[in-house]
């Protein structure tokens, strides 16, 4: 899965402002799984995965959790049909319907929605690949850029009523209130930007009937030719995996139940793809402890998120996994940042 270049450009920029050092940078892509070359011109996409991993690993570098959120704020242009679309719309409203339509083009693994009550509107996404919802510097990054497009689009310093995170960041959480000059909520039901109603009618400057309709004809030419990425059986299941958290998580039978297929035909499968449901759930596990142990989560808090009956069995686990203790972890990490 594939998105805008522009982005990992951006992500680079500001970790390079950041550390004022190009060898740290340099060494960040290379653990990321790139290189400066590979996000030079003429390049255009590159993965999403690959994303997240630079975000991550970003965050590491520089002891800062929020980073993702921080480069998300100054998100600024991307050279996306859908970019140029909300950019000849009448006003934000048009702007959200775009990208409610066409934003598959650009990043297939989420969409958006909008839904209207009351007094504001609700900008809801959802996981088309929940596997990606593991990724949370990612899905920071994403949200709080949404943001930073409207504003740019609109010439209009844009303030959500509240955006809501399904994730936890433990003791973090009043910082990205802090960058972000509004209230942000994490541990919330839905991922989401909640607006007031009179947002929506706020105009965009640049607005072009005419660019904007030959536009949206091309772009439904576009959405007719593409295909659906087809997900692999892992990912689908790390998504019903990570919809059973917190607290509890799917068991093997349920899961081969929710895809239509039997015990024997999901296990044969998964086999195919060179893994084991016991092998996707302890990964996915291991994969988030390190980013709430990161978060500075309390242990018994991570246990009870990730479906363990108590701290000592997480700690077992995480131990197996590692091969040190969750507590050592965290100071490794700690020590690692400020040497």
């Amino acid at each position: 899965m594939y998105v805008d270049i522009a982005r990992i450009r951006l992500l680079v920029s500001e970790l390079e402002r950041r550390t004022q050092n190009p060898d740290t940078v340099a060494k960040t892509l290379e653990r990321s799984g790139l290189s400066l070359q590979d996000i030079q011109p003429p390049a255009k996409l590159y993965s999403a995965r690959t994303e997240a991993q630079f975000i991550r690993n970003a965050c590491d570098v520089l002891d800062d959790r929020t980073f993702g959120a921080k480069a998300g704020l100054e998100f600024r242009s991307t050279s996306s049909l859908t970019a140029y679309i909300s950019k000849y719309s009448r006003d934000l409203k048009q702007v959200l319907e775009n990208t409610v339509r066409f934003h598959r083009l650009i990043d297939p693994a989420i969409a958006f929605g909008i839904r209207v009550s009351g007094n504001s509107a609700s900008v809801e996404a959802n996981w088309k690949d929940p596997s990606y919802s593991r990724f949370h510097r990612r899905t920071e990054f994403l949200m709080f850029g949404a943001i930073s497009r409207l504003r740019v689009l609109t010439g209009v310093q844009i303030n959500p009523i509240e955006m809501r995170f399904q994730h936890r960041v433990g003791k973090r959480e009043n910082s990205y209130a802090k960058i972000a000059g509004f209230p942000v909520l994490f541990g919330a039901e839905k991922l989401e930007i909640l607006l007031p109603l009179s947002a929506l009618d706020i105009p965009v400057p640049s607005y072009d009937p005419s660019l904007r309709e030959h536009l949206l004809e091309y772009g439904e030419r576009l959405l007719a030719d593409s295909e659906r990425p087809k997900q692999s059986l892992r990912a689908q299941v790390e998504g019903l995996i990570t919809r059973s958290l917190p607290g509890a998580v799917i068991r093997a039978e349920d899961a081969a139940k929710d895809l239509g297929m039997s015990a024997r035909t999901f296990a044969r499968r998964l086999h195919d793809e060179g893994t084991c449901f016991r092998e996707i759930v302890d990964d996915l596990r291991c994969d988030l402890a390190q980013t709430f142990l990161k978060n500075e989560m309390g242990l018994a808090e991570i246990s009870y998120s990730l479906g363990y009956a108590d701290q000592a069995a997480f700690s077992t686990a995480f131990k197996r996994w590692t091969g040190q203790a969750p507590s050592a972890y965290r100071n490794r990490v700690e020590y690692a940042v400020n040497v």
